[in-house]
């Protein structure tokens, strides 16, 4: 946490708070707010049955998979259901970051970190020292995979988040080989491509308290995640919403689901044919919410350019150069938040 700025968590517990500080006030996109619909119900959010991803009857393995192809090239986004992961391990790791928010503010900065591949970094907003205008969130970043990470503090964080991201990255394994299919590609395309075995997992906790004026800040601007899928969970509480057919879309969890966003290598790899999805992070003046993303990509050193295979298959020419995966995430971290910003310099 840098030293010159307090964690939003403690300007929001500040006594007598009514108003926000005008560095928090994103007044550009104020008329943003206003305009969200309804969910179409013959165009809602996809959901996908994990169970039928690994089942083994053909068919149901077959029909999932166009599930997912079409929830890729329409959304961008679905939810998993029936993904084995614990409920009760989903509870203690969601439990385990907000026990680390929860620490003072002198523990937290502990785990400050600088540079964007720091093992292990703590802050608020998303990069205050590029920023003019301020995000209502604080944060903490750790890398988990292919070298396991975890701070000290709070007690038991290490194993729980350890066991946790395993069994997320198993999901997220079998969701790629679902992808990887659903393109025309063998199932284990994305894996070897992507040089998953080496592949970073990153565990992210959000933490976004009431703000007194909803209506003028931001948790987190509208952006696409780098890397292939996110997988996201959250305290009961809304706040996310997905940019879809030019509109912004609401997304409420089902119990016990995992929210699952494309990320801009999918985009890359795929030429274009699936999506990442842009969204954001909106706040209220009531109730924490708390979101916990784990981010699934190739691994740092790992190239990533459109398939081959599906350029050669459908005669088109490569819609993206080529860039070093952890070239592109240092560019994204390192700047400020902005759409597809980082994806739009890679587009030929």
């Amino acid at each position: 946490m840098a030293a010159k700025m307090a964690c939003v968590k403690a300007l929001a517990e500040s006594p007598g708070l009514t108003s926000i500080p005008s560095t928090y006030n994103f007044t550009q996109n104020q008329h943003d707010h206003e305009a969200v619909s309804e969910i179409d119900p013959e165009d809602s959010i996809p959901v996908i049955d994990f169970s039928l991803l690994t089942s083994s009857s053909p068919d149901q393995r077959s029909k999932v998979i166009q599930d997912l192809g079409k929830a890729c090239r329409d959304w961008g986004f679905f939810t998993v259901i029936n993904h084995n992961v614990p409920e009760k391990l989903m509870e203690m790791t969601m439990d385990a970051c907000q026990r680390f928010f929860n620490l003072t503010e002198e523990e937290k900065r502990e785990f400050a970190g600088k540079h964007v591949l720091d093992p292990i970094r703590c802050g608020t907003s998303f990069n205050a020292s590029v920023e003019k205008v301020f995000f209502w969130r604080d944060f903490i970043k750790v890398l988990v995979h292919p070298e396991f990470h975890s701070p000290n503090k709070p007690v038991g964080f290490s194993e729980i988040s350890l066991e946790y991201c395993k069994r997320i990255r198993q999901v997220a394994r079998e969701l790629l080989k679902g992808i990887s299919e659903s393109l025309g590609l063998e199932f284990c395309y994305i894996e070897r491509a992507m040089n998953l075995d080496s592949g970073l997992q990153i565990l992210i906790a959000n933490l976004y308290p009431p703000c007194p004026q909803p209506e003028l800040a931001m948790g987190m601007p509208p952006h696409s995640d780098h890397g292939l899928l996110t997988v996201l969970t959250q305290n009961g509480i809304c706040g996310l919403q997905l940019l879809h057919n030019g509109k912004w879309v609401n997304v409420n969890a089902v119990p016990n689901s995992f929210l699952v966003n494309t990320g801009d290598h999918i985009e890359i790899l795929s030429n274009g044919k699936y999506k990442s999805v842009v969204h954001r992070a909106v706040v209220n003046n009531k109730m924490t919410r708390v979101s916990l993303a784990i981010a699934n990509g190739p691994s740092l050193d790992t190239v990533v350019e459109p398939s081959k295979e599906l350029i050669e298959r459908q005669s088109e020419a490569p819609a993206y150069i080529g860039i070093k995966y952890k070239d592109f995430l240092e560019l994204q971290q390192s700047n400020q938040l902005d759409n597809k910003s980082v994806l739009d310099r890679v587009r030929v």
